[in-house]
């Protein structure tokens, strides 16, 4: 592969679309040393091509991982690509590559493996905090909560909040990637969303967050208060889209 002329691709930003990118990059003997998603086109030194998506290559590159990888490596291809790692693809493709040329990476202190599951601990940690850190309110009759992640852990929160909301309809907005889960009636799906417009809170609802409030406020030792120690295990940056946190 060092042979290969360097260039830069870029795609749609799926996981499908990145898949394609890989095979593309094996029939051209090229390396793809960036990859831009929508939003992150930036002037390069290298060749750029525009890759289309193409479910079929997709899948015939997926198909030869489940061949050469375990199931824990595919997992942790899949998980890599919803990490906020910088130049994530490129982590990910020299992996893919690694394991599909070179058999499976068995040493878990080979770096490509080092980056990538240092990455997936820190989604895992931030999909587990916001399991308890999600705070919905009612509009309408749908549950919505909104939240700010580092990492894209929809995909991850999915199975939590259909399973414990199995009979509402909810939407939880990630305002980081602009995306959204929706779900109603036993069916789900994360579809792209720019922006998110509610309706100020009706008087049931206000009653409902001031109850909220009024219990996190009095549940609190004041004598025992520890700033510190509560930042390390609630971080601030959650705070924004907590609703005991939230003024009125």
């Amino acid at each position: 592969m060092s042979a290969w002329p360097q260039v830069t691709y870029s795609y749609d930003g799926t996981f499908a679309g990145f898949l394609t990118c890989v095979l593309e990059s094996f029939a051209a003997r090229e390396y793809p040393f960036y990859f831009y998603p929508p939003g992150e086109e930036q002037y390069s030194f290298y060749p750029l091509r525009v890759i289309e998506t193409n479910e079929e290559k997709a899948l015939r590159v997926y198909r030869g991982l489940k061949i050469k990888c375990s199931l824990g490596l595919r997992q942790l291809v899949e998980h890599s690509f919803l990490t906020c790692l910088k130049q994530k693809e490129r982590h990910i493709y020299d992996f893919i590559y690694a394991n599909i040329y070179a058999g499976p990476i068995t040493d878990l202190t080979d770096h490509r493996f080092l980056i990538l599951s240092g990455a997936v601990r820190h989604l895992l940690g931030e999909a587990e905090q916001y399991r308890g850190f999600v705070r919905f309110s009612d509009h309408a009759g749908v549950l919505i909560g909104e939240i700010t992640p580092k990492n894209r852990v929809l995909p991850l929160l999915r199975p939590h909040f259909c399973g414990r909301f199995s009979q509402e309809a909810f939407l939880l907005y990630d305002k980081t990637h602009k995306e959204a889960l929706c779900y109603a009636g036993g069916v789900w799906k994360i579809v792209p969303l720019d922006c998110l417009t509610l309706q100020a809170p009706d008087e049931e609802e206000k009653a409902f967050r001031s109850l909220w409030r009024r219990f996190y406020d009095t549940i609190a030792i004041e004598a025992r208060q520890n700033p510190k120690l509560r930042m390390s295990h609630m971080p601030k940056r959650f705070w924004g889209d907590m609703t005991e946190f939230q003024d009125g």
